[in-house]
């Protein structure tokens, strides 16, 4: 049952490391963990699992949250290092990140599925060697025009998103106290019904 501390959740916001990339799509997971950090009063520490994480209590459970260190694409080794040393199900790992195919400002919750071609997730499902984790998919929406979606992912938020992008980012972690607070079921009937 969701809420019990019977074993710590690990929530790993993806993105990838550097300034250049700090206010791109691709990070929408990073400010995600980053804000849930924020709220906790806790602080991100270099990790020997090559990722800033930080232990805290999430909706009364232990809990880590963590950013890997490494690109996108290879965000899986991390993961699965972090989900050893803190003895973390996969069953109780939640990963946040950006969605092309939800559209902009929409947060959707998962247990499993495919990769849907994202770097990422198919770099942590290999590494974790399961799929069967939870996703919080931050909907960032589909490319303008002909824009190749590997451009689009890595370039900034539009100025009219950037207003938003606040609202956006509370929501999601919002999404992920639910996930840990009351389960997958309760928390995607909340939040699919918001725009």
């Amino acid at each position: 049952m969701a809420g019990e501390d019977d074993g710590a959740w690990l929530v790993v916001g993806l993105g990838n490391p550097g300034p250049e990339y700090a206010s791109t799509r691709h990070n929408a997971g990073f400010l995600v963990v980053d804000l849930l950090a924020e709220r906790h009063g806790a602080r991100l520490r270099s990790h020997k699992a090559r990722a800033d994480a930080a232990q805290l209590r999430l909706a009364g459970v232990s809990a880590v949250l963590a950013r890997p260190r490494t690109y996108m694409n290879v965000s899986g080794p991390p993961v699965a290092a972090l989900r050893s040393f803190f003895k973390v199900d996969p069953a109780r790992v939640i990963v946040v990140h950006d969605e092309l195919d939800i559209p902009f400002g929409a947060v959707r919750l998962k247990r499993g599925g495919g990769d849907n071609g994202h770097n990422g997730l198919r770099s942590i499902t290999s590494s974790l060697g399961t799929r069967d984790y939870l996703r919080v998919r931050f909907g960032i929406g589909r490319p303008p025009g002909r824009m190749d979606p590997a451009d689009f992912v890595l370039r900034d938020f539009a100025v009219p998103e950037r207003k938003e992008l606040p609202f956006l980012v509370d929501r999601a972690a919002d999404a992920v106290e639910a996930l840990v607070a009351e389960g997958l079921e309760p928390a995607q009937n909340r939040f699919h019904a918001l725009a």
